[in-house]
């Protein structure tokens, strides 16, 4: 490795911390390392060299040369960068076989571990409020206050796509931020921000602004962990750059991530989130799910661009794919394989690749591409994009290990401020020892740090966003899987739900047939009135099987530990915050499978009377 490393001229990229002992994608991984070609340092005009964080702490990644040299400026007698042979990275090359071996599931925790790429998912509406001290601990999130919304589901104005909305803030605190507003105007559909505290005197009105500021960077961020100066967060860069100390420091502390911030674009590396943690990399415009060949098809792309000309041609490319893994090598038409088709479209999206041709920009492009079609590549943002390479990993699930590898404070903070819900049961004994001795000030400092809301059941903790800003799934939400399965989640524990005294753990089963029935009665009922897509009208199956992603991926439901007979789901306890409060003292029934009160006595029936003369008996 030491021999090939010094033929090729390669440097290693540290993946976690800047004093070089750990790895991954920050403070408390293992020390897995990229092994990249060093080029020559890119200047920037009129910039005075990078230092701190502005540039790449310990040993890694040159920048890449400068777009603005004409090739004319090259030495005399030195080859065309267009006549040079690509060589593949060899670690993620490495990477882009594990994809192609790896089963579904394996390749998204794969991606999120070497990738990083995943942006934060938090519930939005908040719970009516517990009273404070440590009996908030003891409510249970079955039997507890809920967040339910009974008006049936309507459409609403959508979400503007790409994630976060304008940041919410007081008028009075903030007289001006870089956000695309009127000077001086919230805008008639934004909510001052809540505060926290004492009303603002005019003597902190600096500190204010500071503050907001440093939240609106930290929460871009951890939307967007890739955040350049040209792309669609661009007026958030300025804030990030202005701040990149600060913010470096607290998520360091926080969640051991690392940042990174140049004078073109800013890289949060984010650890991974372990395996089953149902994150999954999507087409930027039709939302289609990366397989692994899909995955196979982007860690080969980068593996060759990282040390690509910038102006590469699209054929070229294709060509040394497919010379430096045939297994995994697209065909000579990207017409011809649809993975390589999502993996061209978000490197472009990251901003890896400039504008594609017209043919790529599809799903699926029918026509043949154009094989005089030139790729503009940006080899620092080819360079940033992987955090945790598999360079010390044995294989595929050594590497998602190694990725989500934590000291048990940080590994739960990490959970806390990436997923919906953490509960107690699903950690190992030291996080969840580490939950229960700091289960409100820890989560209490990161939701101070990202402006989130903290919610403690005797199940576990989850940090919200009020805002519904913070999260790349909403529910609920205004599409009609997002509808179906905020009822369907809604009716499953009015059925199922354990009742008071029972011992239970946060999971009860539930048969499918409730499902299909259920899920059937609510398509029946609300389908039409509500304006729910015909196709799913017509395609229960796929209807079942959105809605139940959806509900999967915040943390709803959970699929039945394999082995068990029939297979199937498991209800969540979190799922009852959407569930109406339950009755925990219900009037007697008087149907014959109705429980009875013990507490009331039910007279025994009278004797019949004895007939009268003359009438039959």
């Amino acid at each position: 490795m030491e021999q090939q490393e010094y033929a090729t001229g390669a440097a290693r990229t540290a993946g976690g911390r800047s004093d070089g002992r750990t790895g991954g994608a920050g403070r408390g991984t293992t020390d897995a390392v990229l092994v990249v070609r060093a080029s020559a340092p890119r200047p920037v005009p009129g910039a005075a060299p990078t230092t701190g964080v502005d540039a790449p702490q310990g040993p890694g990644p040159a920048p890449a040369a400068c777009p603005d040299r004409p090739e004319s400026d090259a030495p005399t007698g030195s080859p065309s960068p267009s006549a040079e042979v690509l060589s593949p990275d060899p670690g993620l090359l490495r990477l882009a076989r594990w994809f192609a071996e790896a089963d579904p599931r394996t390749a998204d925790d794969l991606c999120a571990a070497s990738l990083g790429l995943y942006p934060a998912r938090h519930f939005g509406a908040p719970t009516e409020p517990v009273a404070a001290g440590p009996a908030a601990t003891e409510v249970s999130w079955w039997h507890g206050p809920t967040a339910h919304t009974p008006a049936p589901p309507r459409a609403r104005e959508p979400r503007a796509a790409g994630g976060l909305r304008r940041a919410r803030r007081d008028a009075a605190a903030l007289p001006v931020v870089l956000s695309g507003a009127k000077p001086g105007q919230p805008g008639r559909h934004r909510k001052p921000e809540r505060s926290r505290g004492p009303a603002v005197v005019p003597q902190d009105r600096s500190a204010a602004a500071t503050a907001a500021e440093r939240r609106i960077a930290a929460r871009l961020l951890v939307a967007h962990p890739l955040v350049t100066a040209s792309g669609p967060h661009a007026d958030g860069f300025p804030l990030i750059r202005r701040h990149r100390d600060w913010l470096a420091e607290r998520f360091d502390t926080l969640l051991g991530y690392r940042l990174v911030v140049g004078p073109w674009h800013a890289r949060l590396h984010k650890a991974g989130l372990g395996p089953g943690a149902a994150r999954r990399l999507e087409h930027p415009v039709t939302g289609a799910p990366f397989t692994p060949g899909g995955y196979a098809q982007l860690a080969l792309a980068l593996a060759l661009l990282v040390d690509a000309p910038e102006q590469l041609p699209l054929d070229r490319l294709l060509a040394a794919m497919k010379a430096a893994d045939p297994g995994t090598g697209p065909a000579a038409r990207p017409g011809d394989c649809p993975d390589l088709v999502m993996a061209l479209a978000v490197l472009a999206d990251w901003q890896v690749l400039g504008d594609l041709p017209a043919e790529l920009s599809a799903d699926l492009p029918a026509e043949p591409s154009d094989p005089a079609a030139v790729l503009t590549v940006d080899r620092e943002l080819a360079r940033a994009v992987p955090v945790g390479p598999p360079a010390l990993a044995d294989d595929a699930a050594d590497l998602i290990r190694r990725a989500a590898e934590a000291e048990p404070g940080t590994a739960v903070r990490r959970r806390l401020a990436e997923t919906p819900v953490v509960l107690a049961a699903d950690l190992p004994e030291d996080q969840r020892a580490w939950l229960r001795d700091h289960g409100r000030t820890g989560p209490a400092a990161l939701a101070d740090f990202l402006g989130l809301e903290s919610e403690l059941r005797a199940e576990g903790v989850a940090l919200l966003d009020p805002a519904e800003e913070l999260t790349d799934l909403a529910l609920p939400g205004t599409d009609t899987a997002a509808q179906a399965a905020l009822l369907l989640v809604e009716r499953l524990v009015e059925e199922v739900r354990p009742l008071p005294g029972e011992t239970t753990g946060p999971d009860v089963p539930v048969p499918d047939a409730l499902i299909d029935g259920v899920l059937g009665d609510i398509a029946d009922e609300y389908g039409l009135p509500a304006g729910w897509h015909r196709g799913y009208l017509a395609d229960r199956t796929a209807l079942r099987r959105d809605a139940l992603d959806l509900l999967h991926r915040m943390g709803l439901i959970t699929p039945a530990p394999r082995g068990t007979r029939p297979p199937g789901w498991l209800l969540r306890a979190p799922a009852a915050r959407y569930a109406p409060a339950p009755d925990l003292v219900p009037a007697p029934g008087t149907g014959r499978h109705s429980r009875r009160d013990p507490d009331i006595t039910i007279p025994a029936p009278a004797a019949p009377a004895a007939p009268r003369a003359g009438q039959p008996a």
